[in-house]
Formats: structure tokens, sequence, C-alpha cells
């Protein structure tokens, strides 16, 4: 399956439920990002759908009698509900979003601070903070680090989770280690550069985005969790090829 086909079928099942939908996600990290921002379009178009509207209430209005006035049929009632409609305007802009998504494959950065475009990243994929002792396969992670230019030390501790995802219109390394208080996240940003440490706090999480080089590097935990040696691990341990 190449990329268009993959695409094409992904505009009807966004779940990637579809035969080689998952082998080649996995295995192409543009398409991989593309699956996650669509599935994350789905859901703020379901919960918009789910807004409850209030029927439209229009005032009596009084009689006016005119003279000289033909009267005509008016046309018939239309039938749509306002649900009706917020349905067929959200397949609209359903139809528009993949249309658009599939002419390019450059993915644009979102407008939001890099801080707020991390957090936001974590609320996409809840998933990835499962507390477990169950690590990643070597092919795996170096699958997901390949595609970025870096490289990161394998006794860094145990990681529980790698994926290629997007930040800022860039495809990153997202891994998940297992903490003191639970998952914590890393993200390897290259070519992300800021010139100070920018602190992260979220719903429940807190964290830091450290530069590094010619990149950055953000470090999320729960609140509480000690993140200042691990920072140190961190930076020692990742290095950039670019």
């Amino acid at each position: 399956m190449n990329c268009e086909a993959y695409k094409e079928a992904l505009g009807a099942d966004p779940s990637a439920s579809f035969e080689g939908g998952s082998e080649h996600s996995a295995d192409c990290a543009s398409c991989s990002a593309f699956t996650e921002e669509m599935q994350a379009f789905e859901i703020r178009i379901a919960a918009a759908l789910c807004i409850d509207t209030p029927d439209l209430k229009i005032p009596d209005l009084p009689e006016i009698e005119y003279d000289n006035v033909v009267e005509l049929p008016f046309g018939r009632k239309s039938a749509i509900t306002t649900q009706a409609w917020l349905a067929v305007a959200a397949t609209v802009l359903l139809a528009v979003f993949v249309g658009f998504r599939a002419v390019d494959d450059y993915y644009a950065p979102s407008g939001l601070s890099l801080a707020d475009e991390v957090l936001a990243h974590l609320d996409h994929e809840p998933g990835a903070l499962a507390v477990t002792n169950v690590a990643v396969s070597n092919d795996q992670l170096s699958k997901v680090i390949r595609r970025s230019s870096g490289t990161i030390n394998a006794n860094i501790g145990l990681v529980s989770y790698a994926k290629s995802c997007t930040i800022n219109g860039r495809v990153i390394p997202h891994l998940v280690l297992q903490g003191e208080k639970g998952p914590i996240t890393l993200l390897l940003m290259p070519e992300e550069m800021i010139d100070q440490a920018t602190t992260l706090n979220g719903k429940g999480v807190n964290g830091v985005i450290l530069p590094m080089g010619n990149g950055s590097i953000a470090i999320i935990g729960e609140r509480g969790e000690p993140l200042t040696e691990l920072e140190k691990s961190i930076i020692n341990s990742v290095e950039w090829s670019i």
C-alpha cells in the first residue's frame, strides 16, 4: 500500500482498521502523523455534533395589511433539522480537510507556542501513559529514533512507548519512560531551537523544554515527579546528528 492509497482509505475509515493500514502507518512517519491528526480532527467533529442546540424560536409578528399586493405561494417548509444541518456541515468540513491534507504532506505549524503544542500533544495520546514494566522492542525504538536526526543511549531507562509523532510540523520521536510516580513523556525535537528552558504546567503534569544544541527536548511527568536527575541523564544520552 502506498501513501496515496492509504490516505484515500483513511478518509473512509479514520480508525485505520482497513487491511494493510496499521502496517503502512507503522512504517511511514508521514502517514502516521497524518493518521494522528485525522483522528484528532474526527474527535473534534464528534464533539461539535454533540452540542445541544436550542430550537429556533421566531417571535409572532403583527399582521400588516397591504394594498395591491399579489399573493404568491410559499415554498414548502424545510424538514431538515438543526442537527442535520450540523451533520452536513461537519461532513463537508471533513471532506475539505482530507482533500487539503492529501495534496501536500507538509504539516505547517499550528500557531500555538511550542509549550502549548507539547501539552496539547499529550492529550491526543493518553494511551501512551500506561504504567507497565514491559519495554518496547529494540527494533521499534531503533525505527523511531532512525526517523529523526538524533541518537539516544540505550541505558536511558525502561522505554515503554516509542512512536513517531508531529510537533510544529516536524516528525519527532515520542518516547515514554517509567518514573517513580508514573510514566514520563520524552519528546526529542531536533531543529526546534529555543533560547532558554521553558517550564511546562498542564492538567496534573509538569515538566520542562530544555534547549540542546540544534534542537530541544521536552520532559513531562506527573506533578511531584522528580525530574532534575532525569534531565541530566537525558541530556547526556541524546545527541543530534544534524
